[in-house]
């Protein structure tokens, strides 16, 4: 049956790629996360905005489920084909489009790689501030289906901010450009808003018009030593009240562990329990205030010691501290949450976060680090090499369905910056009202009635 339909794709759109080897099948069909046995149909890499709104019309003629796929980044399972759906890549749509020197607007194909966008609008003298370490392979696309975050939230805030138009071919086939660059638009409901973190439940995001702004000011990058966890938010207090902060990370010595031996060199002589990787800008003014934050948290005891950048190629490598963690934890298929809550509630959610892991986790080992200065922690547990993959599964999501309790009573959310796929759908009335459910539900059928969109994702049909 699967055979007779691919042909008929095919003789729809003869120059259409379409890929069924069971290596491309694997590769397309998976994400991050490593949970699910990959299983699609085939993957389709459609090279027009017209090959798309093909695709989905004979998606929906056939009943076949499509699963929209990007740089496949995402640590949720959203990008997962496991149950026989047709893979939909847009890594051949990933041209930039336009450039608008007045509107300071960039327009480029879904496809395009995140780190290409930067590049290019330093080209034209300006930035695209969104920034995380998978620069280089997430794209565009995906960023704005799961409203990425990263690295300067706190500065710059979420993808979400830097979108001022999307197009969007829904469920049903139609290609909507939503948001059209307007500064103000009070015309009804804002279907832009709805297209972004929609992770692909609702269309394709084909295109995509991203604000820029000015380049960054100089900035120095400085790596502070921690003795305690109660520490951190006095410390991050400390210095957001005297600097203009483009990050505050942290890790821990677990995290840094993995990291140094994963080839990066050891920070300081001394092992300490907790770091901090904090960017601000740089001018003569600031440099004076860091100077007088760290003595200020040094004589309260809250820092053991820190290193600032004396160049660009020092700021990298302390960079790379916090930016490596990931890829040192990946031989590891950790079990990944991915929270957050309000900056203000984050000291008590932290301390019962770190007092609740502790207790359930005791035979594990756990990896925490975050965007602390948005409230976004990321926390990896680790499988030991001799637990079976499923006992291990099945004990981190009784933990989750815990974890997600202490989410509730803080205001929290289940999903801070990778959506909620496959793996968090369990915890989404943790996050969500049951009114705000069934409106989600509602918004899903009006634009994608037959069901087709990244099937199982988000909520169940």
């Amino acid at each position: 049956m699967s055979d007779a339909r691919l042909e008929s794709l095919r003789a729809l759109l003869p120059e259409l790629r379409l890929l069924v080897e069971p290596a491309d099948l694997e590769h397309y069909g998976r994400d991050w996360t490593r949970r699910w046995t990959p299983a699609p149909m085939a993957v389709a890499l459609p090279a027009s905005v017209e090959d798309v709104q093909a695709i989905v019309c004979w998606a929906n003629a056939k009943g076949v489920g499509i699963v929209p796929s990007g740089g496949r980044t995402g640590l949720s399972g959203g990008a997962v084909a496991a149950n026989g759906e047709l893979v939909l890549s847009l890594e051949r749509m990933h041209k930039v489009l336009a450039f608008d020197a007045v509107d300071r607007t960039l327009t480029v194909q879904a496809g395009i790689p995140l780190q290409r966008v930067q590049e290019t609008a330093r080209e034209h003298g300006l930035q695209y501030p969104v920034d995380f370490a998978s620069r280089g392979s997430c794209s565009i696309g995906g960023n704005i289906a799961t409203n990425a975050g990263g690295i300067r939230v706190v500065r710059y805030g979420n993808t979400r901010e830097w979108v001022a138009g999307v197009k969007l071919v829904t469920g049903s086939g139609e290609l909507m450009e939503l948001g059209r660059g307007l500064v103000k638009d009070s015309s009804g409901y804002d279907l832009r808003h709805l297209a972004i973190a929609s992770e692909g439940t609702l269309g394709i995001i084909v295109e995509a018009t991203l604000k820029l702004t000015d380049p960054p000011s100089p900035s120095n990058v400085m790596l502070l030593a921690l003795p305690s966890f109660e520490a951190l938010m006095q410390v991050f207090a400390a210095f957001r009240a005297r600097l203009q902060l483009q990050a505050f990370e942290f890790l821990t010595d677990v995290a840094l562990k993995h990291v140094l031996a994963h080839g990066e060199p050891p920070p300081f002589e001394q092992a300490h329990p907790y770091y901090v990787v904090t960017e601000f800008a740089s001018d003569e003014a600031s440099e004076a205030e860091v100077l007088a934050a760290f003595g200020q948290c040094l004589e309260q005891g809250l820092v053991s010691d820190g290193v600032i950048s004396a160049s660009d190629a020092q700021a990298a490598q302390l960079w790379r501290l916090r930016e490596a963690i990931t890829e040192s934890l990946a031989r590891y298929v950790p079990y990944k949450n991915d929270v957050s809550v309000r900056i203000s509630a984050m000291p008590a959610f932290l301390a019962e976060t770190q007092a609740l892991l502790g207790r359930e986790y005791p035979q594990l080992e756990v990896v925490w680090f975050g965007h602390i200065g948005d409230g976004n922690l990321h926390i990896n547990i680790l499988k030991p090499d001799a637990m079976a993959q499923d006992a291990f599964v099945a004990d981190c999501e009784r933990v989750t369905k815990l974890l997600a309790q202490v989410l509730e009573a803080h205001g929290g959310s289940i999903s801070a910056e990778h959506g909620i796929g496959l793996v968090k759908k369990p915890y989404l009335s943790c996050t969500r009202s049951a009114a705000e459910i069934a409106a989600m539900r509602g918004i899903k059928a009006a634009l994608d009635p037959n069901g087709i969109m990244n099937p199982g994702k988000l909520f169940d049909a």
